[in-house]
């Protein structure tokens, strides 16, 4: 009996996906509930098993685009599973079937002409024109007489010589996944339909650092995850959203939506790419229910785990290039939101405190925002409420000074 292979729906909204990669070959023995193939849409990438064992037969190619539903291939479940099925020899004696062809080739290459003494030589004409383009004499083979260069050579080693010593300059060429060509489509969709802005501050970091090393072992003890950045500049983002909620809004169509809740999108680099997953109802979460949160996505990315309602509706993102050394940046709005927090790394700086020069760490931080939802008085309202809330997270995040410990679950 053969049974098809038909592409499973990725998601809601979801009709097109791509076949990244089949992880097995045409004519093998599959079992069933092992991964056959990896399928990319526009929003994440799905690992299909397979529905039962058998010799499977591919018919559709690496990097072609199918509906959800159509069949990409069949399995045989009456074949009989061949003997040694489990070991590597098959690919092992691919080398040994392609040995032909080696030397097939190999005999249909041209002999490469003997060196004479005129080999490189260029007649007058043919060196000034190699002068003019920069090309070294030697990097051209002349049909002249033993060898020499001609004028017509060197008019030909124009399209063919790169680089003036005649260096090899290769290049690969390969299509963007699914996900990339989603992802540049509205990126530039973000850029041509919003009217987007950045406002920058300015955040010292010395009060989270001392909190930080203060409690940072006990939080880890008890909670199991580190006592992050991610939890202050989170919860400062809630709080913030609260004071000014036409940050936490977006456009639909002729309406304004504006939320009531905080679903914090977060950026996370994993092996597919950036990935935005986000964090339910930030507002309602403890230190400690953000961190471990924040590792249960990243993780989740990491490991190629994570699913489309996994990173589908926040209302606000965080993005951190800190992480990478970035120390200032513009961030691109997450779409259909309508702003987006940039973190940046961390350097001592000198500023000047109660009137005299202290070095402090200091982050710079971006908002990026839709100017057709967000004026300027919110955009740097809501900035500096986030800046406020950092430099003094003991009373505008944890409570007061009395509860600190309470608030970090200790």
């Amino acid at each position: 009996m053969s049974v098809e292979i038909k592409v499973p729906s990725p998601g809601e909204s979801v009709s097109e996906v791509e076949i990244a990669s089949w992880l097995v070959e045409d004519g093998d023995y599959v079992e069933k509930d092992q991964e056959i193939v990896e399928l990319d849409s526009d929003k994440a990438t799905l690992a299909m098993p397979a529905e039962e064992s058998g010799i499977i037969s591919i018919s559709v190619e690496e990097g072609e685009e199918v509906e959800v539903g159509q069949v990409i291939g069949t399995i045989d479940t009456s074949a009989a599973k061949p003997e040694g099925s489990g070991d590597d020899s098959k690919k092992e004696d691919k080398p040994k079937a392609d040995a032909p062809k080696e030397e097939a080739k190999a005999e249909k290459a041209p002999a490469k002409k003997e060196e004479t003494y005129a080999s490189g030589s260029a007649s007058p004409a043919a060196r000034k024109i190699l002068d003019e383009k920069g090309i070294d004499a030697k990097a051209v083979e002349g049909t002249g007489r033993d060898g020499r260069i001609t004028r017509d050579d060197a008019v030909k080693a124009e399209a063919s010589m790169g680089t003036s010593t005649g260096a090899a300059r290769p290049s690969d060429r390969k299509k963007m996944s699914s996900l990339r060509r989603k992802l540049a489509k509205r990126l530039v969709s973000v850029k041509n339909e919003t009217a987007m802005l950045t406002t920058f501050n300015e955040v010292d970091m010395k009060p989270i650092f001392d909190l930080r090393s203060e409690y940072k072992e006990d939080f880890k003890e008890k909670h199991g995850v580190g006592l992050g950045f991610m939890s202050f500049f989170t919860l400062a983002v809630t709080r913030a959203l609260k004071e000014f909620p036409q940050v936490n809004s977006m456009i639909d169509g002729d309406d304004l939506i504006t939320f009531d809740y905080a679903d914090i999108s977060i950026a996370v680099s994993g092996p597919k790419g950036l990935m935005v997953p986000v964090i339910r109802n930030a507002e309602n979460l403890s230190f400690a229910g953000v961190e471990k949160e924040v590792k249960r996505l990243a993780i989740r990315v990491r490991e190629g785990q994570i699913t489309v309602d996994e990173m589908t509706g926040g209302t606000f993102t965080i993005t951190n290039g800190g992480v990478f050394g970035s120390m200032l940046s513009t961030p691109i709005i997450n779409p259909p939101q309508s702003a987006i927090l940039g973190m940046h790394n961390i350097v001592e700086r000198p500023v000047a405190i109660d009137g005299k020069v202290e070095i402090r760490p200091i982050m710079y931080v971006a908002l990026s925002y839709d100017h057709r939802v967000i004026d300027g008085r919110e955009s740097v309202g809501f900035l500096v409420a986030v800046k406020e809330a950092l430099e003094n997270p003991q009373e505008l995040l944890m409570g007061g000074d009395n509860v600190v410990k309470k608030a970090l679950e200790l």
